[in-house]
């Protein structure tokens, strides 16, 4: 049952996705009756997988929805924003429900009933009254949305045109498979009502050769609903292929009725007795109907060609050409949607980890086999080892691909936050989303979306200017918001830009005085000025909103992004607003490495941020830096930074990197090539260590380090801007 629930909370969390992504289209004047079908087919969806499963919290609240959003399909209801803010609501409250049940709770506590209470008396004027034409009496919906009709209706033998009519025979191994006939009819019950209902029991043996385990019943069910055949059909999708499943819509053609008479297995003068008792059909209805009957007709059970029966179709119910064109085409955009979906598969997370981790042993085990094979000198052992690489290879980039996903998934969770923080402000914002298909590592995705919810929502609220202040500033009223994403160096940058009033670097740095984080007199570039945002409980907002104010956003942003060995840095523009550019490996597991070597000790650096490698000409240890073809290129000696002993060889190497458009170098003893690296975290010792992003295990078995070069790229800057400023910048490595 907990892998039922996991399931149904994962699928259903998608279609809550699905859902708000609709609303939000609506909201923004998309009126394609598709969209509304997919918002509907979504929370339906959602009460469904909840009857199954038994989460009434979840099924009771969906069934809200959907009745609003059933009347908004049907055109009885216009498109709103009230409407679209309550039943975003609505989603709000379902993924609350859904939170509960992943706790272990089947039921939500007093506060998020209540809650939920509010939500649904917000609907109430969405689900409204109508009036049943045919019957003239009052229709009205109750404060579940349940549709409530004349009682003396409800049952009776009258003419019943508006009812679906459903002919169902369940297989004899319906029950053997754990699934019971009245179960359904009762979900049907989700739907609308049942206005007439014929068991039928003629498959029933003698009581010496009926076996008890198996199925003979049927049902001729008069269905009243507003719901779609689709609908419907869904209700028996769990017995599809146990059960044999007719449904007419409302007002059926008698021909049609005659054609599933045909199909069914009972004695036809039977069945129709039953449609008439049923109000399905008159006896005058079904008289005519036998006697205009003509063998031109097609059986239900008959297989015809589609051309074909399109002709028969257009030629027995005066059905036009062109709409049978369209229907047709529309089937075949259905059926090749549903090839699609049904080529996918859902794989747990925890099995993909554990395939990465085995790719990760075994590029170890491959690296150890090529070294025994060069060592050995034989051939034809080097050969298939280099083969054997090669295959591995391939295996550690197809298993890296199975875990990479579209950032886009995670962006477009943020259009309704924008309009929601928009509206709280009274701002008018437009967000603008560019390389939604940008892909990385999916455990970078999961960790990546809070620090841009950080972001996202202070741009908007420190960053974007009032309607007035903007107008009077000669710019557009309307606010714009960038949620950029492109690779870069073999890693992926991500971009939040407002055009804003910019960050004010006098507030400040006089913030950062009046707090203690820099000293009178200290001398700051206007970079390190606007990076002093990021320091804890830093906050230059005089008053405390509910967006933003306390202090508490921005260091968290740095460090929950520094724990993904990643980087975000700010520039501003007075008056053009802010641009927060972050910066991330794609994948947290397995990286292509160029392994150096000092003295004894071995590094790896990623080998996407290697541009060259250039020998080290004789230069004064007092200076760090080279002339790289008319560039100051700075470098830092590795062994000098980790204090390894000895004496430096009469050749040494720079390894130029590059990361965030800045070049630096590494000086090296030697260059052993590429390598691939399973990148292995490091102690709780160590983790506080700048410079060092990991660890790997070499094919020798021996352990090497894997340089963090974000870190030693902006020592090797910061130290030339000190130099520059007259100070002297230390060698060793810094430890916070």
């Amino acid at each position: 049952m907990d892998e039922i629930l996991s399931v149904f909370s994962v699928e259903a969390r998608e279609q809550l996705e699905a859902m708000e992504a609709g609303l939000m289209q609506l909201e923004q004047g998309d009126r394609d009756p598709e969209t509304i079908n997919a918002v509907f087919r979504a929370a339906h969806t959602i009460k469904g997988g909840a009857g199954v499963v038994e989460i009434h919290s979840v099924e009771k609240f969906t069934h809200v929805l959907e009745n609003v959003l059933d009347r908004l399909r049907n055109g009885e209801i216009e498109v709103g924003g009230e409407m679209i803010s309550a039943l975003l609501l609505g989603c709000d409250h379902i993924g609350a429900l859904l939170g509960v049940v992943q706790t272990g709770d089947m039921e939500p506590d007093a506060e998020l009933k209540q809650a939920g209470d509010a939500i649904t008396e917000s609907l109430r004027p969405f689900l409204g009254a109508t009036a049943h034409a045919a019957a003239g009496k009052e229709v009205s919906a109750d404060a579940d949305g349940n549709i409530e009709r004349d009682p003396e209706r409800n049952g009776s033998n009258s003419a019943t045109s508006d009812c679906w009519h459903i002919s169902v025979r369940f297989g004899q191994d319906v029950l053997r498979n754990g699934m019971e006939p009245l179960a359904f009819l009762r979900y049907l019950l989700n739907l609308g009502e049942i206005a007439h209902i014929t068991t039928l029991t003629d498959a029933l043996p003698a009581a010496d050769e009926m076996d008890p385990e198996s199925c003979y019943l049927g049902f001729e069910i008069n269905f009243r609903s507003h719901a779609s055949k689709e609908a419907i059909e869904k209700v028996f999708d769990f017995c599809r292929d146990d059960c044999e499943l007719h449904i007419l819509p409302p007002n059926s053609k008698v021909a049609d009725y005659l054609q599933l008479i045909e199909s069914l297995p009972e004695e036809t003068m039977r069945l129709g007795e039953i449609l008439v008792k049923s109000g399905a059909l008159t006896q005058e209805e079904l008289d005519a109907g036998l006697r205009a009957q003509s063998g031109a007709r097609v059986g239900a059970g008959d297989t015809v060609p589609a051309p074909q029966l399109g002709d028969i179709l257009v030629q027995q119910s005066n059905v036009q050409p062109e709409l049978v064109e369209a229907a047709a085409a529309k089937q075949k955009t259905v059926s090749e949607k549903k090839a699609a979906e049904s080529s996918l598969i859902r794989v747990h997370a925890d099995k993909l980890d554990q395939l990465i981790d085995l790719v990760g042993e075994l590029v170890i085990a491959g690296a150890s086999a090529n070294l025994l094979a060069k060592k050995s000198g034989e051939a034809t052992l080097v050969e298939a080892t280099s083969v054997l690489s090669r295959l591995v290879e391939s295996i550690r980039d197809s298993a890296l691909q199975l875990r990479m996903v579209q950032i886009g998934e995670t962006f477009n969770r943020f259009h309704r936050v924008a309009r929601d923080v928009s509206k709280e402000l009274g701002k008018d914002i437009e967000l603008v989303i560019s390389g939604a298909e940008t892909e990385l590592d999916k455990s970078v995705v999961e960790k990546i979306g809070d620090p841009l919810m950080h972001l996202v929502r202070n741009a908007m609220d420190h960053g974007i200017e009032t309607a007035a202040i903007r107008a009077a500033a000669g710019k557009p009223v309307k606010g714009r918001v960038e949620l950029n994403a492109f690779h870069d160096s073999g890693s992926i940058v991500i971009e939040v830009v407002d055009d804003g009033g910019g960050l004010n670097k006098d507030r400040i740095e006089a913030k950062a005085l009046e707090k203690g984080i820099i000293q009178p007199g200290q001398s700051l570039s206007d970079a390190e000025i606007v990076n002093l945002i990021f320091e804890a409980g830093f906050s230059t907002v005089e008053k405390v909103t509910n967006l933003s104010g306390r202090g508490v956003g921005m260091d968290v942003v740095r460090k929950n992004i520094t724990a993904l060995r990643g980087s975000v840095n700010v520039t501003t523009e007075p008056g053009a607003g802010s641009r927060f550019t972050i910066r991330l490996p794609l994948t947290l597991a397995i990286i292509d490495g160029f392994l150096t070597g000092v003295a004894r000790s071995s590094y790896v650096i990623p080998l996407d941020m290697v541009v060259e490698c250039i020998e080290l000409a004789n230069t004064s240890e007092e200076r760090d830096y080279i002339n790289l073809r008319g560039e100051v290129l700075p470098f830092v000696r590795l062994r000098e930074l980790f204090e390894v002993s000895g004496e430096r060889p009469a050749r040494e190497n720079v390894v130029v990197v590059q990361y965030a458009g800045r070049k630096a170098g590494i000086v090296v003893d030697q260059l052993l090539g590429e390598f691939q690296t399973v990148i292995k975290p490091l102690g709780t010792l160590f983790r506080n260590m700048r410079g060092i992003g990991g660890s790997t295990i070499l094919g020798s078995g021996e352990v090497a380090l894997i340089l963090d070069v974000q870190a030693l790229v902006s020592r090797c800057v910061r130290a030339e801007e000190q130099l520059a400023h007259g100070s002297t910048g230390t060698r060793r490595l810094e430890v916070h």
